[in-house]
């Protein structure tokens, strides 16, 4: 098809002609047109025109276009009828279309919008037709299409946010050179903290203002910065204006004009019409108050708004072709990558498929649980919730895992991979013999091979089955079998004829507390966000459906929702969120005020302007600055028995103090609950809130010094406010006592503590009392304090070494004697979790109970092209506390695997056995490096330095000369390989794993051992290589390298004969042979 056919369909809106005849989508059999959606006094009426394999084409005539967050809110509706769907507007009578097509963007179902005014400026859309078309004969499923829609309206955001932030960075340096005002006698700006920070706040706050004046909520003007910027320029020339533009209008409109609730006629005549954003966000900052001659040169504006100028501000997700859309997710990364250097704190930018995976898997069992506790019949074995799952078939298996999954999938995959399934045959080594070629389509995901895919469709096969036996009847086998919980959850409220489930469903997500102790710029607290919010969409719809059809059925819900809301339904949502949910703390005052600006931009995104309305329709923000709040979270007091512990009162001086702590929490407490009642009940008067506002502060205030000082007096005495600057106390009993005492802790902690070395800080602040101390590292302790704090679920993402060596055996202990725990492991190589880090990590989901479950994955290896489908292919494998070995959990990932380890460790000799210091039989290995494979030989490695430095990776151990065959060739195994991934920490081979190896005795005077020795050192040699390199450090250096993989079919043979005396099965010797075989043997994998 070319353009100019493609015009012609657009300009006739002949869609059905355009999907059916030219794109190869076919007719729907169904009902065409949809039940009508009415919003407020507007009736919706879509129809569907065209279908492939239940993915539908709708059309809807309407007399306006709809804005994003009207779209959003019609999908709300409308999915009811049609999940999967692209939706074309068509503005009566004219060429006026917009094309919204419901995307998931990280399990979040998020909306795209193209839109075009005329035929003639679709070249856009005519660019992505070609994607969105099929051939007659092509045979597709569901997923299919999903991917093909998903791939074509995706938007790389994360490349966009990349370039943003560029630019950026060269400006935030630019725009501090011209500010004055704040500790100018320090040259050096990168020295001047204060500065830097000052010019942070206002580039936060004017990046707010450019997205907020996009929407027309600056008096209507889009470009109402950069116009104000060259009238207050003109009124100077003319001698009518004599400061800066940052003085003499930029100060007024930050304080009394966004900051201010009411607007006199004379600065409306300046300012136009502004709305009241409330917030905090534009209060008099704390470095306003301390430098009151603050300047800033207009160039330093000129040059940032041109910058600006060159990107498309949305506060909503659309595509086109200029690549120059930005959303709000760019403040998150500017500020995890540029502003504070986070990386260099440890703390690095979490991605959103990390924090929607550890989110989701932390609250929703935790509000399931909830729901059961309130509704047990629901959630009886045969009860509504389980019996919805049985009969589910796969839909809640995600696409990842059945990529290529038929119930007759044995039949359907080529024949000579089939003939590898029966394990009970003989000669299963040679039968897999084509198990490492790439799958192709439709079977892949990416870079699978066929060894892969069968165990992924296996295991597809086997959670079908447990679910359609009704074997999966508890809330955290969603987690354990890595189920799409939230469809799920979406589905039970969307189907349910219990009124009561819903109720206390809604009433559940009104009251869980969620807390991310180290929030940094807000990831995990969006991620809790975007969880909740389609599912308090979703009992509100509901509640509204039983309404209708009895009127005494949720009055007092939906009478909160009914008053009044200048905005809508969608901001409602938000703020109850935000107010009732949410809570941060981060040691960083920038980084709690980038957490607020982000949540501030997220709710104004769903309101449009209404300039006839108050306040342009939009309601005042909501102030959380009792929400996510500053402060060191590992020091300062948790509890009340931490405060009556601390002090050093007898016993009845103690229970006197202990009553007094507790009168002064009760009076922050009902301050607190005065304070919040008026922010949800969109009190009017300003003034009452304000006052409320200061009486909570003061009082709260008033408590911290006290329990400041208290704490203060246990350090010996010294400067106080010193210890006050370097400590900053956060007590949790006092800043969230109706949490803390009331609730007894947090419902879910989520967060991604910093990895620091508790050395480092310690010249700032220290720390008692703490059982995992020994660990030496922030992030042990950040988990341990949230055991504190929290009370049923908690989701952390760490390095693996917080199970994976004895040096954090505290807290991998901890963790195991609280209840369950799921632990996903993750490699750095090929590709890594977070970017630019090379960090192996972990993702714990931590249940508190007294029943104690372990799960565990192995490490994974993955390619960049794999992200996408990462955390949705997650396989778990239950362990026991005795399966762990040198205080290291072992990370396996099936049975077979598990069934392997248990056998190495019931061969009849330690390893320790074949010491022997005095014999003077060494072997030789790599402590580190050689990332797949273990280098072990009987020779030492030619290493010659012109400055006589020796290898700093081999080292050397004395064996019996009797087992040195033997040592060579076990270490050197495909087996070992394996066992010391599980049981090690996957970068170091050290004594620890070589001590708890065990052997098989007889094999130590094996001939065919002592032949493969042999020939396995011969292959070495022929296969090194040696190379001179020189260096400013150490000089020229020439040393061998050694290729093992080139070695592997000798390998292979070490590995049979090994196996014999193991008792492996061949399944299991099959297993180790191809054990990581694609990333060890890379590009030879399939090379003769």
């Amino acid at each position: 098809m070319n353009k100019t056919t493609f015009q012609a369909y657009l300009r006739e809106a002949n869609f059905r002609e355009l999907f059916i005849t030219e794109m190869g989508w076919n007719n729907y059999g169904g009902q065409a047109a949809l039940p009508p959606i009415a919003v407020e006094y507007t009736e919706y009426q879509f129809t569907t025109i065209a279908e492939r394999n239940g993915f539908q084409i709708l059309v809807c005539e309407a007399n306006a276009i709809p804005s994003a967050s009207l779209c959003r809110y019609i999908d709300t509706k409308l999915r009811r009828s049609a999940n999967d769907y692209i939706a074309i507007y068509v503005l009566r009578n004219t060429e006026h279309h917009l094309w919204v097509a419901p995307v998931r963007q990280v399990e979040k179902r998020n909306i795209v919008t193209i839109e075009y005014e005329t035929a003639a400026q679709a070249d856009f859309l005519f660019s992505k037709i070609a994607d969105l078309s099929f051939d007659l004969d092509e045979r597709t499923t569901i997923v299919d299409v999903k991917q093909r829609i998903q791939s074509t309206f995706a938007v790389n955001s994360e490349k966009i946010t990349k370039d943003f932030y560029m630019g950026f960075k060269k400006e935030h340096d630019a725009f501090a050179k011209f500010i004055t005002g704040i500790d100018d006698k320090i040259t050096d700006l990168k020295a001047n903290r204060n500065k830097q920070w000052y010019t942070s706040v206002m580039l936060n706050r004017l990046m707010f203002c450019y997205f907020i004046q996009k929407k027309g909520f600056l008096d209507g003007n889009v470009n109402y910065l950069r116009n104000k910027l060259e009238w207050c320029q003109q009124k100077r020339g003319e001698n009518q204006f004599f400061k800066s533009f940052y003085k003499g209008f930029l100060v007024q409109l930050f304080q009394d004009g966004l900051n201010a609730p009411r607007h006199e006629r004379e600065f409306e005549q300046v300012y136009g019409k502004i709305p009241y954003l409330n917030g905090g966000m534009f209060d008099q900052h704390q470095i306003e108050r301390d430098y009151q001659d603050i300047d800033i040169d207009d160039v330093a504006f000129e040059r940032l708004f041109n910058f600006f100028d060159k990107w498309r501000w949305h506060l909503d997700t659309r595509i086109s072709a200029s690549g120059k859309d930005i959303n709000p997710d760019v403040l998150g990364y500017i500020f995890e990558q540029y502003i504070n250097d986070r990386a260099q704190m440890g703390a690095y930018y979490t991605k959103e498929d990390i924090t929607e995976y550890i989110g989701r898997n932390c609250i929703l069992p935790f509000l399931l649980d909830k729901v059961a506790d309130s509704t047990p019949k629901a959630f009886a074995s045969k009860g509504e919730v389980w019996t919805m799952l049985q009969q589910s078939g796969d839909r809640y298996i995600f696409d990842a895992v059945k990529q290529g999954y038929t119930s007759d999938w044995r039949e359907c995959i080529p024949e000579n991979i089939a003939i590898g399934l029966d394990t009970t045959k003989p000669n299963l080594l040679d039968r897999r013999k084509d198990w490492n070629t790439r799958t192709p389509e439709p079977f892949a995901l990416p870079t699978e091979i066929w060894r892969e895919t069968i165990e992924r469709l296996q295991r597809c096969e086997d959670i079908i089955g447990k679910i359609s036996r009704g074997e999966i009847h508890e809330v955290n086998d969603f987690i354990t079998y890595n189920l799409d919980i939230r469809r799920f959850v979406q589905d039970l409220l969307e189907q349910t004829e219990d009124h009561l489930l819903v109720a206390h469903f809604y009433h559940a997500l009104q009251q869980v507390t969620i807390l991310d102790p180290t929030c940094g710029s807000g990831a995990f607290l969006f991620a809790a966000l975007n969880i909740l919010e389609p599912l308090y969409e979703t009992c509100i719809s509901r509640m509204e459906d039983f309404h209708r059809q009895n009127t005494n059925l949720f009055k007092d819900e939906l009478a909160e929702i009914s008053q009044k809301y200048r905005s809508n339904i969608q901001y409602f949502i938000y703020k109850s969120i935000i107010l009732r949910n949410l809570y941060g703390v981060d040691i960083m005052a920038e980084a709690v005020e980038i957490a607020k600006l982000r949540l501030f931009l997220k709710m104004v995104a769903v309101v449009d302007t209404d300039r006839r309305a108050p306040n342009l329709g939009l309601d005042p923000l909501p102030d959380i600055d009792f929400n996510i709040r500053c402060g060191n979270t590992l020091v300062g007091y948790a509890t009340e028995d931490e405060i009556v512990q601390g002090s050093s009162a007898d016993i009845f001086t103690q229970q006197e103090f202990r009553e007094k702590v507790e009168t002064e929490m009760e009076k922050v407490a009902r301050t607190y609950d005065t304070f919040r009642h008026i922010q949800l009940s969109q009190h009017e008067d300003i003034g009452t809130f304000k006052q409320a506002k200061e009486e909570l502060k003061q009082r709260l205030s008033a408590f911290t010094d006290l329990l400041n000082h208290q704490m203060f007096s246990h350090t010996g005495g010294g400067d106080y406010d010193a210890w006050l600057a370097s400590h900053q106390p956060f007590h949790w009993i006092a800043e969230y006592y109706q949490i803390i005492h009331g609730n007894r802790g947090f419902d879910v902690i989520i967060g991604n503590p910093p990895y620091v070395e508790y050395s480092k800080v310690k010249k700032f602040y220290t720390l008692e009392n703490y059982t995992t101390l020994a660990c030496g590292n922030l992030y042990a302790f950040v988990i341990e304090r949230s055991f504190v704090l929290g009370k049923k679920y908690l989701g952390f993402i760490v390095p693996s070494a917080s199970i994976a060596t004895p040096r954090m055996k505290q807290l991998s202990s901890f963790m195991l004697s609280h209840g369950g725990l799921w632990s996903s492991i993750w490699d750095e190589r090929p590709s890594k979790l977070f970017d630019g880090v090379d960090q192996q990590l972990a993702i714990h989901i931590l249940y508190l109970d007294e029943v104690k479950k372990y799960y565990i994955t192995q490490m994974r290896h993955w390619s960049a092209s794999a992200r996408d489908t990462l955390f949705n292919s997650i396989n778990y494998q239950v362990y026991l506390r005795s399966d762990i070995l040198t205080g290291v959990c072992p990370k396996v990932g099936s049975l077979l695997e598990m069934s392997i380890i248990r056998k190495i460790s019931q061969a009849d000799t330690l390893f320790s056995v074949v010491y022997d210091p005095n014999s003077g039989t060494l072997i030789y290995y790599k402590n580190a490096g050689g990332r797949y494979w273990r280098q072990v030989k009987s020779y030492p490695t030619y290493f010659n330095s012109q400055k006589g430095q020796s290898s700093s990776t081999e080292l050397a151990f004395s064996v019996q000369s009797k087992y040195k065959a033997l040592v060579v060739c076990a270490l050197s195994s495909s087996m070992f390989y394996l066992y010391w991934r599980v049981i090690s920490n996957c970068r170091h081979l050290t004594s620890r794993e070589f001590d708890v190896f065990r052997i098989p005795s007889v094999l130590k005077e094996s001939k065919e051992i002592k032949s493969l020795h042999q020939r396995f050192e011969k292959s070495l040699e022929a296969n090194k290589k040696r190379t001179t390199t020189v260096n400013k450090s150490t000089g020229e250096t020439t040393q061998d390298f050694y290729y093992l993989k080139l070695s592997k079919r000798i390998i292979d043979e070490i590995d049979k004969v090994l196996a014999k005396h193991y008792d492996f099965t061949e399944e299991e010797l099959d297993f180790i042979i191809n054990y990581d075989i694609k990333y060890r043997m890379g590009d030879e994998l399939n090379e003769n």
